[in-house]
């Protein structure tokens, strides 16, 4: 039986994470909107997007049980980019609605505006092969995590917390989904199994 990957398909780049998560094999990637559809899925991906547009939906659709639901079941939940900061705990400078199931601060656009974007290359820990390369779109940044709460490092760059992972949930800057390499989403798949 392969595995069920869902993709919160309510704002933001669901397709491409859908598209990258169904070349692996023994994956099925598909769109999620609903609870039963949440509930189905062996693991979840909150994309990037803009996080206060995502927060309202996933309120208005009342999709932030089913997710707490599977944080509880210790399914695997990656937030990337704006999903990262729905799964913070704190926002700097920021009241936004968020699931706060993390045990992390993140700052907002953290790295400047869109025109601002880049890539670099990341050695990330749990990833031996070299470093990875990640795509940065109006990212967030880790800016504290609770390391007596679990919460380990996975990369950083220049003073930035950009990857994280803490029991079944994982937390990324950047996307993934941007960039020919499969390794962060083969890591976060690993994470059913664990």
């Amino acid at each position: 039986m392969p595995k069920i990957a869902g993709v919160l398909a309510v704002q933001g780049d669901f397709r491409e994470h859908i598209e990258t998560l169904g070349e692996i094999e023994g994956v099925e990637a598909r769109p999620v909107k609903t609870s039963e559809q949440i509930a189905a899925c062996d693991a979840l991906v909150i994309p990037g997007g803009e996080s206060t547009t995502i927060g309202k939906l996933m309120q208005r659709f009342e999709l932030d049980g089913p997710v707490r639901e599977m944080h509880e079941q210790a399914k695997p939940i990656w937030g990337t980019c704006a999903g990262m900061i729905i799964l913070a705990k704190e926002i700097v400078g920021s009241d936004q609605w968020r699931l706060g199931l993390m045990d992390i601060t993140v700052e907002r656009n953290a790295f400047g505006r869109q025109v601002d974007s880049f890539e670099a290359d990341l050695p990330v820990k749990g990833i031996d092969s070299g470093p990875v390369r990640a795509v940065f779109i109006r990212a967030p940044a880790v800016r504290e995590v609770c390391e007596e709460c679990g919460v380990e490092v996975l990369a950083t760059f220049e003073d930035s917390i950009v990857l994280c992972r803490q029991g079944n949930l994982l937390a990324s800057a950047f996307h993934p989904e941007l960039t020919d390499d499969r390794r962060v989403q083969e890591y976060f798949l690993s994470m059913i199994e664990d």
